[in-house]
């Protein structure tokens, strides 16, 4: 496996509007995109920062993963997400490399991407998630 580049950094926070304005108002970027993923729980938003974006994430369920998130380690970075080809090997090739998958098989996440995480138990604290664009 070898990451074409930084897809985006997923930053957790308790209120979606009032994170967007910060970004938009202290740094001057333009929130081009807001999204529901419905079955992660969460509301996204999205900043491209260069070739890299920064996503922001709102639990809309308690129970839902950014929600217990929030709930254990208050706001703050949550993952980085690295872009792939061929995700499904690159699952594989991580796995045989003894690294704990969340996701043995690629889902879909915002903006149509195909995604999964390797659990931070073997990435060294770092919540990590692959990503593909079949799209493109």
């Amino acid at each position: 496996m070898k990451p074409t580049h930084i897809e985006h950094i997923g930053i957790a926070v308790k209120n979606l509007d009032a994170a967007i304005k910060y970004y938009t108002e202290v740094f001057g970027f333009e929130c081009y995109a807001v999204e529901e993923v419905k079955d992660q729980k969460v509301k996204t938003a999205f900043f491209m920062v260069g070739q890299t974006k920064i996503e922001l994430l709102e639990s809309t369920d308690a129970e839902g993963p950014i929600g217990k998130f929030l709930e254990k380690k208050g706001e703050g970075i949550h993952h980085i997400a690295f872009a792939v080809k061929g995700i499904e090997d690159a699952l594989a090739e991580t796995e045989a490399k003894g690294i704990q998958l969340i996701d043995k098989t690629p889902r879909k996440g915002a903006e149509g991407l195909d995604i999964a995480f390797l659990h931070p138990k073997s990435t060294f604290g770092v919540l990590t998630e692959l990503c593909e664009n079949k799209n493109i």
